[in-house]
């Protein structure tokens, strides 16, 4: 009976045993999915962008519209200037004024084009942080960003903004362009062969 009684007692302690929370490993990996910054076209214009970090280029003014004085007569440079995993600041000198920045940003996954302008103090301007979104017609070498809601109310007429930034494929020339309701408005090349 006490034989019997010892194997009863064995038998529900291994079924018990068995049945209890299965032991992890002492380190387990993590799984973490892996997510892309930008879409696969948009990452590739952000990647090329960067390629020209920490230099400057001279820029010349190819076209403006009669909206607006040109800007032929002054000395243009852009400074490429931070370059980070979801930003790319390129500060936008025109004569003495250094008043603008361009800012490429990658928010919620969509690559985003907004104009920071400042005063001398550092204090924002009036009409700042305008911009856009990148639309999907753009490549690894050109985006075009239209104007988005901001944009519409603080600039007039500023909704039907289109700006395209364009990387020449042999990466000789980077060109800023915008148009608006169709209609072209100013185009300036910066030589990316001499930087500066």
């Amino acid at each position: 009976m006490k034989k019997n009684a010892f194997v009863i007692i064995t038998m529900i302690m291994l079924i018990f045993t068995s049945c209890g929370p299965r032991q992890q490993p002492a380190e387990e990996p993590a799984v973490t999915p892996a997510t892309e910054i930008l879409s696969t076209t948009q990452q590739a214009f952000f990647d090329n962008l960067s390629q020209l970090c920490g230099q400057s280029f001279a820029g010349k003014e190819i076209y403006r519209s009669h909206h607006a004085p040109g800007w032929a007569e002054h000395e243009m440079v852009m400074h490429v200037d931070v370059c980070e995993s979801d930003r790319i600041l390129i500060p936008f000198r025109v004569g003495e004024d250094t008043s603008r920045t361009w800012m490429f940003l990658a928010e919620d996954g969509l690559l985003r084009l907004r104009h920071d302008h400042r005063y001398p103090d550092g204090t924002p301007e009036e009409e700042s942080l305008y911009g856009g979104f990148a639309d999907d017609t753009g490549t690894a070498f050109e985006q075009h960003f239209p104007a988005d809601a901001y944009t519409a109310e603080i600039i007039d007429g500023g909704g039907g903004n289109v700006w395209t930034i364009r990387i020449a494929e042999d990466f000789t020339t980077f060109t800023y362009r915008l148009e608006r309701d169709g209609e072209k408005r100013m185009r300036v090349d910066f030589d990316l062969t001499n930087p500066l």
